[in-house]
C-alpha cells in the first residue's frame, strides 16, 4: 500500500455518516437564547463543498424541543460544529456567560453550560 492511498483513506480525523447533538436546555429554559435562531444560523453557515448554506441531502439540521441534531452523510467534523456554535454565541452577545462543552456521557453531544461565576466570586471574597 502506497503512502498516497493511506493518506487518502484518512482525512484529518473526519468521520463519515455522523450524528451530532447540541443540547441547549439550560439557556433555553432561562430564556437567554432561542433555539430556532441557532437552528437557522447553522443551516445558513454550515459549509458543504465549500459553499455555505447549500446543505442539500448530505447534511440535515433538525430541532427537538431543547436539542439540535446535525446529521451528516459525508465527512463532517465535530469541532466545526463547536466552532459555529461559539460563533453564534458571540454574535448574540451571550458568549460571556455560556460555553460549549462536550458531554461526559455521550461523545457526540455538545452542551451549552454557564460559566461557574459563583465559584470565582467566592474565591475573590476570601482574598
Amino acid at each position: 500500500m502506497s503512502k498516497g492511498a493511506a493518506a487518502a483513506g484518512v482525512k484529518g480525523g473526519k468521520k463519515k455518516g455522523s450524528i451530532f447533538v447540541i443540547d441547549c436546555s439550560k439557556p433555553v429554559e432561562d430564556k437567554i437564547m432561542e433555539i430556532a435562531s441557532l437552528e437557522k444560523f447553522l443551516q445558513e453557515r454550515i459549509k458543504v463543498g465549500g459553499k455555505a448554506g447549500a446543505l442539500g441531502d448530505s447534511v440535515t439540521v433538525t430541532r427537538d424541543k431543547n436539542k439540535i441534531t446535525v446529521t451528516a452523510d459525508s465527512a463532517f467534523s465535530k469541532r466545526y460544529l463547536k466552532y459555529l456554535t461559539k460563533k453564534y454565541l458571540k454574535k448574540n452577545v451571550v458568549r460571556d456567560w455560556l460555553r460549549v462543552i462536550a458531554s461526559n456521557k455521550d461523545r457526540n453531544v455538545y452542551e451549552l453550560r454557564y460559566f461557574n461565576i459563583a465559584d470565582q466570586e467566592g474565591e475573590e471574597e476570601e482574598d
